[in-house]
């Protein structure tokens, strides 16, 4: 890539550094949507041994990129997007998608139709593990810092994502033990 569209790209790139996501980090400060995807890409790299038959290149490369899109809208919490900010999300992530040289233009195009799918394994495993780290990531906030619903949602979020693997499904339960178990913490706090 030619330095000055390799360094506005960055330039984008870095917004997500700064784009902050409605939860809490165990220190307190909101997590940055860059902080997501990067825990995301090494959930995915630690779990390579577990799917010795998916492509986890791919798959970090998803983790990686899933949350461009926020670098120009911002994060809005799944339980409060709509069908018309997703394509709002989409149409602004293609059209700086198509402004990039090849093979990267092109390569992430498929990517994003790859993911936005979910029918190879590769997305899949993406896409749980996304609501997987979201979850894991509420465990370890305050638990002031959860909206009501969260009390709910953090038990469920993800299961049907993770229905197709049981080293998902597995994980997914020892998250849900994790729920638990700060929730009845809290709940018989002196």
């Amino acid at each position: 890539m030619e330095a000055q569209a390799f360094l506005g790209a960055l330039h984008v790139a870095e917004r997500l550094k700064d784009a902050t996501r409605h939860c809490e980090t165990s220190g307190g400060r909101r997590e940055s949507v860059a902080e997501h995807s990067w825990r995301l890409a090494l959930m995915a790299y630690w779990l390579r041994d577990d799917f010795p038959e998916l492509d986890l290149d791919k798959v970090i490369r998803m983790c990686l990129i899933h949350d461009l899109g926020e670098a120009f809208t911002g994060d809005i919490p799944s339980f409060n997007k709509t069908a018309a900010d997703e394509t709002r999300e989409e149409d602004l992530l293609s059209c700086w998608v198509r402004t990039l040289p090849e093979p990267f233009a092109g390569e992430m195009a498929a990517l994003y139709r790859e993911m936005a799918e979910r029918q190879t394994p590769e997305a899949k495993l993406y896409k749980a593990l996304d609501n997987l780290e979201a979850v894991i990531q509420h465990n370890e906030s305050d638990l002031a810092s959860w909206s009501e619903n969260e009390f709910t949602l953090n038990l469920t979020y993800g299961y049907d994502k993770a229905a197709w693997s049981p080293v998902l499904l597995a994980l997914r339960d020892a998250v849900r033990a994790d729920t638990e178990a700060k929730i009845e913490a809290f709940l018989h706090r002196p």
